[in-house]
C-alpha cells in the first residue's frame, strides 16, 4: 500500500460518524485550552485519558491528537491580542503579532497566523505520509538491540538537545526510568519498589502521574496569577481581510517555516518549540529588512507558526513508526497506545493500518475544519480569554479527581495524584522539567522489554549492540550527543570565570 493509498485507505476510517465526531470535539476543545493560557494541551490530554478507556483506539488517538495541533491554533489568539502565550510554541508568536494588534491590526494578525498553520500542518501531513513508507519497509531491519538503543537515543536527545541544563534534564529521565520499575517485574513475577502497597503492583497509574505533573502542578503554579491583566480587543470578521501586500508577504515565508518545522518535528527530542524560534530567527536573517521585525512584521508571523504547526504534525513520525515519543505529549499519545494493547514501532503500518492512516487524515479534515470554524468563530475564541481564572482552576480540579478515580476505582490514585502534584511543582520551581520525567517514565518497560531480549538472545554478551550497524550507529549518536553536552557545559563554565 503506497503512502496516497494509505491516505485514503484512512478517510475511509475517520469519516465514520463514530470516529468523525471524536475528530471534531478534539479539535474545537484543542482550540479552546489553546487560547486560554495556563492549560494547555498537556494538562488537556492527560484529563482524558481516563475517556480514551471507553473509546475504540482509534476514536482516543485521533481525539487526543486533535487536542494536541488544535491548540497550536489557539495558542496564537492569546499570543496576539493579549501578549500571553497559550501555548509554549506560540512564545514566538508575541514578537510581532501584539504589535501588530497594538497597530489596530488584530484581525489581519489572527488571518495571518491561521493561514500559516493551515499551510504549515497540509505540508507536514505530506512529509508525514512520505517518510511513514520509507520506515515501513526498514521495519524487517530492526532487532531489539536496535530498538532499545534507539529509545535511549530518543531520551538523550530529548534531555540534552537545545537544553541550558543537560544534567537536569537526564536526572529527570533517570527518574522516570526508575518510576516506570515499579510494580510486578514481567517475566519473574515478583514485585519491584512497591514498600508492600498493594496498589503499586501494577505500578503508578500514567493517568494518575500525567494529572500530577501537568493539571495539579498548573493549577497550584498560576494560583498567584489566576487574574490576568488587560482586556481583549475585539474582533469584526471584516478586519481580518488583509491587504494585498500583506498577502505577498505570507506564503514563502510560511513555507520556509513549515519546511523547517517539518525536519524539526520529525526529529526525535527537538519538537515543534525548537521549530518556530528558529524559523523566526531564520526568516529575520534572510529579510532585507529585518528592522521591520518585532514592530508587526507578517513574516514574523507566518514562518513561527507554520513552523509549530508543521512540526506538530511530523512529530507523529517518530512516535508511530519507530515508538519514541519526540516530547513528552508525544509521551502521552504513547501511552494511550499503550492502553489500548497497541504497540508502536514500524510493524504497526502492517499491523494495524487502519489506526495509522486513520490517524494520518484526520489530520488533513481536523486542520480544514479549524480553518473553517475559526475564522468565523473568532468572537467567541476572543471571549474565552474574559472567563476569570479562579473559576478554571477549581473545575480542573475536580475533572483530575473525578478523572483518576474513573481509572480504577482507587482514592489512593486521588492521593497519589496530589503528592505528584506537588512534586511537579517542586520540579518546576528548581527549573526541572517534568515532561522528560514522563517521557522515561513512558518508554522505561519498553527500553528494559527490549535490552532483557537482546541480551537474552547474545546469551548476556553486551557486544551485541556494537555488533549489530544499526544498533552501533544509535549507540556512537548517544554518546556524541553527551559529548557535545559536556563541552557546552565546560565552554559556558570558561566563559563565566
Amino acid at each position: 500500500m503506497t503512502g496516497w493509498e494509505g491516505f485514503l485507505h484512512g478517510l475511509a476510517t475517520v469519516t465514520q460518524p463514530g470516529v468523525l465526531v471524536y475528530c471534531v470535539f478534539g479539535v474545537v476543545l484543542g482550540t479552546f485550552v489553546g487560547v486560554l493560557p495556563g492549560i494547555g494541551a498537556m494538562a488537556t490530554i492527560s484529563l482524558l485519558l481516563p475517556i480514551t478507556y471507553y473509546l475504540s483506539p482509534e476514536a482516543a488517538l485521533i481525539m487526543l491528537a486533535g487536542v494536541y495541533y488544535g491548540s497550536q491554533y489557539g495558542g496564537a489568539v492569546a499570543s496576539i491580542l493579549l501578549r500571553l502565550p497559550g501555548t509554549p510554541q506560540s512564545a514566538v508568536t508575541t514578537f510581532d503579532g501584539y504589535p501588530l494588534a497594538r497597530q489596530g491590526r488584530a484581525g489581519v494578525a489572527l488571518f495571518t497566523s491561521m493561514s500559516a498553520s493551515f499551510l504549515g500542518s497540509m505540508f507536514g501531513i505530506g512529509v508525514l505520509v512520505a517518510l511513514s513508507g520509507v520506515l515501513s519497509h526498514a521495519a524487517t531491519a530492526f532487532g531489539a538491540a536496535d530498538y532499545a538503543a534507539m529509545m535511549i537515543l530518543g531520551l538523550v536527545a530529548a534531555s540534552t538537545i537545545g537544553a541550558t541544563a543537560p544534567a537536569k534534564g537526564l536526572a529527570m529521565v533517570v527518574l522516570g526510568l526508575i518510576l516506570g520499575c515499579i510494580g510486578t517485574d514481567v517475566n519473574s513475577g515478583t514485585q519491584r519498589f512497591t514498600f508492600g502497597q498493594t496498589e503499586l503492583s501494577d505500578g503508578i497509574n500514567l493517568v494518575a502521574l500525567a494529572m500530577g505533573l501537568f493539571g495539579v502542578s498548573e493549577v497550584i503554579g498560576n494560583i498567584r496569577t489566576a487574574e490576568r491583566t488587560g482586556v481583549p480587543p475585539k474582533v469584526r470578521l471584516r478586519e481580518l481581510l488583509p491587504r494585498r501586500e500583506d498577502l505577498a508577504r505570507l506564503p514563502f515565508p510560511a513555507l520556509r517555516g513549515a519546511t523547517m518545522g517539518s525536519f524539526f518535528g520529525a526529529l526525535p527530542g527537538t519538537g515543534s518549540t525548537i521549530s518556530s524560534f528558529l524559523s523566526y530567527a531564520f526568516e529575520r536573517r534572510v529579510s532585507r529588512s529585518p528592522e521591520r521585525f518585532g514592530t508587526g512584521a507578517i513574516e514574523g508571523i507566518a514562518a513561527p507558526e507554520a513552523a509549530n504547526n508543521a512540526a506538530a504534525i511530523t512529530a507523529f513520525v517518530p512516535t508511530l513508526t519507530l515508538g519514541i515519543p519526540g516530547d513528552p505529549i508525544m509521551a502521552l499519545m504513547l501511552g494511550a497506545l499503550v492502553i489500548h494493547g497497541v504497540q508502536p514501532g514500524p510493524m504497526m503500518l502492517e499491523a494495524r493500518p487502519e489506526m495509522f492512516w486513520g490517524l494520518v487524515a484526520s489530520f488533513g479534515i481536523g486542520n480544514l475544519l479549524l480553518l473553517i470554524l475559526n475564522l468565523p468563530l473568532i468572537g467567541i475564541w476572543v471571549s474565552m480569554l474574559r472567563i476569570p481564572f479562579r473559576w478554571l482552576y477549581p473545575a480542573i480540579l475536580i475533572f483530575v479527581c473525578l478523572g483518576v478515580y474513573s481509572v480504577r476505582a482507587s482514592v489512593f490514585d486521588i492521593f497519589a495524584v496530589a503528592g505528584i502534584g506537588l512534586a511537579g511543582y517542586a520540579l518546576s520551581l528548581a527549573r526541572f522539567n517534568p515532561g522528560l520525567l514522563l517521557l522515561g517514565f513512558v518508554l522505561g518497560p519498553l527500553i528494559e522489554t527490549n535490552l532483557r531480549r537482546a541480551l537474552l538472545v547474545s546469551r548476556g554478551d553486551p557486544m551485541v549492540f556494537l555488533e549489530r550497524p544499526i544498533s552501533a550507529v544509535f549507540v556512537l549518536a548517544t554518546a556524541g550527543l553527551i559529548a557535545l553536552s559536556l563541552a557546552g557545559v565546560l565552554r559556558r563554565a570558561r566563559q563565566k570565570t
